[in-house]
This record gives C-alpha cells, structure tokens and sequence, in this order.
C-alpha cells in the first residue's frame, strides 16, 4: 500500500466534505450546539422553579378554616393567599402553577376535640410546576402534624419522645458531582448523537455520493490500490467526526457561562479535563461508526439510498445508551462489549469523578478497533469487485 496515496485521498475527502458547507454548518448547529442550548433551556427551567420556591408562597382555599395552620405556615416564613373559584379549571390549564391547599369546614373544631381532620393538596400531573410544588406542600404539613402532636402531649403531660421511639438520619454517599449527573446525565448522549451525525454525512458523501457523481470509478482506475482508497477515505471521515466531537464536548464549557441556576452551576462541574476524557472514550467510537457507515452505504448507488439504509444504524446507536438509563443496578460487564453504550456508561463515570479499571479502557476500544476493521476490510473487497468489473 502507498501511504503517499492514502495521504492523497484523505486531504482529497476533507477538502471534499469542507467544500458542502451548507450541509456542514447544517451538521455543526444541529450536533454541536444542541446541547448547549437543552442545556441553557434546563437552566432557565430550573432558575424559575428556584425562584418560585424563594417567594415562599402558598395557595390555600378556606383560610378561615385553620387559624392554627395558618399561624403555623405564617410562621415558617410563608405568606398565603386565597385560592381563586375556578382553581381547578386553572391548573388544568396550567394558569395557576402552585398546588392549592384545601382546608375544609371545621378543620379547627377538629383538631381542638383531638380528632384527625383531612387535608387535601390539589395539583395537577400534567402541570408540571404545580406537580413540583407538592412535595414541598407535604413536608410542611407534616412538620405542622408534629408539631401538633408534640404541643398535645406535652399539654397531657406526655413526654413528647414517647411518640417518636426512634430517630432517622439520612446520610447520602454520593458526592456532588455523582449527584449532578441527574441533571447532567444527557450530555453523553448529545456528544454521542454529534459524533454520529458528523460521520454519517461525511461517510455517505465519500461513498455513495462518490458513486452517484459518477467520481468513483476514475479513482479506482487510478493506480491508488483499493486498501490506500479505503483507508483515506476511512482517516477522513473519522478526522471530520473527531472534529465535531471535539467542537461539541468543548461547546459545553462556554455554555455553563450562561446557566440562570445556581444550583445547576454548582453541580455542573464540567472543564477541560472533562472535555479531553469524553474526546478520549469517543475516538475508538468515531473510527468504528464511521467504517460501518461507509460498509453501509457501499452498496448503495445513491445518497438517498444510501440515507435510508443508514438510518438503521443511526436508530441502533441512538437507542443503544437507553440501556444504561432503564438500568437500575450495577453496570453488566457485557455493556462494555457495547458500542455507544459503552461510551455512554464511560463518559457518565467521567461526570461523576470515578476512575476507570484496565477492563474499561482495553475492552471498548478493542470492540470498536475489530468492528472497524471488519468493515473496512467489506469496503475493500466492494472496491477491489468493483474495479474488476
């Protein structure tokens, strides 16, 4: 093999790929800055929810019906309004975004003959904010059903410890970036889905769109043989893929610039290190998918054709880290012998700070060296079946 034709073939596909610009700024919005913007968009949701929840305010129908729950709320630190007459109507809607708190009719006759009087929290599911409100709405009551408790015993001359034997401490072992990656669990699928799109255009271009300008055959007349073809055209696809997989690991460091959360900002501890891990653990994957893409459309004699059957592959990849998130327990082993998946589960563990083990870096990489030379070597033979003819 001639590396001075495969050096040739390989700037001739770059150039080629740099040369539909339309199609690559189309690929770099799509890939690279999807996630920084999802990522921007979760910010401000969660900047809102913050700042609803420091307005410290409750919605409540019948105020009059519990002085000493009132007193109690007020005491917290919250103010309450009344609840509008439509309440329900509106947060079906989604125009009222707090639950509301239904106090009933002699709530505080109730509670004064030691009876256990019903509170009622009305939200709605499909309303998300006021769904997010509820939690919140039902330790405080819980706290003010204590409370209560508590003062009654005492008033008996009941110890109050009696009604609480036990004390429970709860004792959280994840650290704070372990704990960021429920929110920030989706950056290795945007970073996955980026390397995919990029290679998946550049591989149909070199291949089927070849074939179909009609530009294929005279490169296999020329005295290039198949292997320094296949090889340039394969070493152009993956320096395209690595290219936007680099663009789009980094884009996620100006992003956090822009974060409207505090809390998300705190948690999302993502830099440099980071960034050049994820391009690490993506490389092996790049070189694989961008082989199978070109296998793919091979056998394809034009870009739509070519699209279409590419589809399937770009449907396998995108489904196959799902596993991880369905995945409740410890990491299998067989997910390491996983394409996207095992990306996906390495770069999730760079997020969280944890190390990896000699199984983890020697066996995906493996996987994806064999994947690609097995298609590659398909590509050669298409090549070498082609010339003949």
């Amino acid at each position: 093999m001639s590396f001075a034709a495969l050096r040739t073939v390989a700037v001739k596909e770059v150039v080629d790929a740099l040369r539909d610009r339309r199609t690559l700024l189309v690929v770099l919005l799509s890939s690279v800055l999807m996630g920084p913007l999802v990522l921007v968009a979760l910010s401000a949701l969660v900047g809102s929810l913050e700042q609803r929840a420091e307005r410290r305010e409750l919605v409540a129908a019948g105020l009059a019906q519990g002085p000493t729950l009132v007193n109690y709320l007020q005491r917290q630190g919250f103010s309450l309004r009344e609840a509008p007459a439509d309440y329900e109507a509106q947060l079906r809607r989604a125009a009222l975004g707090d639950p509301v708190l239904v106090i009933p009719a002699g709530f505080e006759q109730a509670l004064q003959r030691g009876e256990a009087p019903a509170l009622t929290i009305v939200s709605d599911s499909a309303n998300k904010r006021s769904e997010a409100g509820s939690a919140r709405l039902q330790r405080l009551l819980a706290g003010f059903a204590r409370e209560h408790a508590t003062l009654s015993l005492a008033l008996r001359g009941v110890a109050p410890a009696l009604a609480e034997p036990v004390r429970v401490h709860e004792r959280d072992l994840a650290d704070p970036r372990a704990r960021g990656t429920q929110i920030t669990g989706m950056l290795p699928f945007f970073v996955l889905m980026a390397v995919l799109y990029g290679a998946l255009h550049a591989a149909l271009d070199s291949t089927a769109g070849e074939r179909e300008r009609g530009s294929l055959e005279p490169l296999l007349a020329s005295p290039a043989p198949p292997l320094a073809i296949v090889l340039g055209k394969w070493l152009a696809v993956v320096a395209v893929a690595l290219a936007i997989a680099l663009l789009s690991c980094f884009s996620f460091i100006p992003a956090q610039w822009l974060l409207r959360s505090d809390t998300l900002a705190a948690l999302f501890q993502f830099g440099v290190r980071e960034a050049l891990a994820f391009v690490a653990v993506l490389a092996p994957f790049a070189a694989a998918i961008s082989a199978v893409l070109m296998a793919v459309a091979i056998r394809c004699r034009s870009v739509k054709e070519a699209q279409a059957s590419a589809g399937l592959v770009v449907l396998v990849a995108s489904l196959l880290p799902l596993v991880g998130v369905f995945n409740l327990g410890e990491q299998a082993a067989w997910q390491l012998w996983v394409p996207a998946l095992a990306q996906n589960t390495l770069m999730t563990r760079v997020l969280r700070g944890e190390a990896f083990d000699a199984a983890q870096w020697l066996i995906p990489p493996a996987v994806c060296a064999v994947l690609a030379a097995l298609a590659l070597a398909y590509v050669a033979a298409r090549l070498r079946q082609a010339a003949v003819r």
